[in-house]
């Protein structure tokens, strides 16, 4: 991966990564050049995986509190 997809926020990431989708689809490409994309789309899914899984980590960071998980109001409706 280059430098500038590592630097892609989530939803550039995921614009590119549907964009990508969208042409292997189509089917009209030679061989190579979707197994180019493919790749392509596999690091960018990565990437966006990996910037969702920090994003989580922080609000549940955020959402503690001397070390307990402190519920939101949202939070303890979806459990009931």
């Amino acid at each position: 991966m280059t430098k500038k997809e590592e630097n892609l926020s989530f939803e550039q990431a995921l614009q590119q990564l549907e964009q990508l989708v969208n042409e292997l689809e189509q089917g009209d490409l030679p061989l190579e050049t979707s197994l180019e994309k493919f790749e392509q789309a596999v690091k960018l899914s990565r990437l966006s995986q990996t910037q969702l899984q920090n994003a989580e980590q922080k609000v549940a960071t955020l959402l503690e509190k001397n070390g307990e998980q402190v519920l939101t109001e949202q939070q303890g409706e979806a459990r009931e």
